[in-house]
């Protein structure tokens, strides 16, 4: 399979965020990197065909060039915020009736189906503690932003994040045979293959719905 620059780009740029911004304090160019995001959105928005996206990703490009000319600081260090309270509404709202099923529920359809009930019923809760842990990042994102020494907004945001991310994802796979052990369950690989290979189209699903 061919490798996807852009969204290794995009990646990159990502894990890196919050190191670039650190070095950007200490030397004074706090704005580059929020003015390098801008221009990857306004690229989007400029080669997207969809009217929707198009207007989301320029809405998005303009308010970083507003921020970083009125507020470099504040707009460099709530980014990783405005990240963690869109990925609590992209999993929040499919909690709702009219956005149903929930996101775990999605992925797991991939690997079990038909699911049993009380399968159902753990997807939903799963999804709405994932929603609880985004809005526990953004808050506390936001609180180190304007409170805390940059650095420890930097080793939050660039480190602490990943560690809770991936404990939570490793803890609830262990969980998982302790509360089903009757549960056929695909080994870590294949799970993670599997909710890579359509992570894309079920982020279109749900923002579809």
């Amino acid at each position: 399979m061919p490798f996807n620059f852009p969204a290794l780009g995009k990646t990159t740029l990502a894990l890196l965020y919050p190191y670039l911004v650190y070095q950007g304090m200490q030397t004074g160019v706090v704005w580059f990197v929020p003015i390098v995001i801008s221009s990857v959105y306004a690229y989007q928005a400029f080669k997207s065909k969809d009217r929707k996206a198009k207007l989301l990703q320029g809405s998005i490009a303009a308010s970083l060039i507003i921020g970083v000319i009125f507020f470099q600081t504040a707009t460099a260090k709530l980014l990783p915020v405005a990240i963690q309270l869109m990925l609590m509404h992209f999993f929040g709202k499919t909690l709702l009736k009219r956005h149903a099923p929930p996101l775990i529920e999605r992925f797991v359809r991939l690997e079990i189906n038909p699911i049993p009930p009380e399968i159902v019923i753990y997807c939903r809760l799963l999804t709405l503690i994932w929603t609880g842990f985004f809005a526990f990042n953004a808050l506390l994102c936001s609180v180190l932003a304007f409170y805390a020494p940059v650095m420890w907004w930097a080793i939050y945001t660039g480190v602490g994040i990943f560690i809770l991310t991936g404990g939570l994802m490793v803890g609830e796979y262990m969980l998982r045979p302790l509360l089903f052990p009757d549960l056929d369950i695909p080994n870590l690989p294949t799970t993670v293959k599997n909710r890579v290979s359509n992570c894309r189209s079920i982020w279109q699903a749900v923002r579809a719905s």
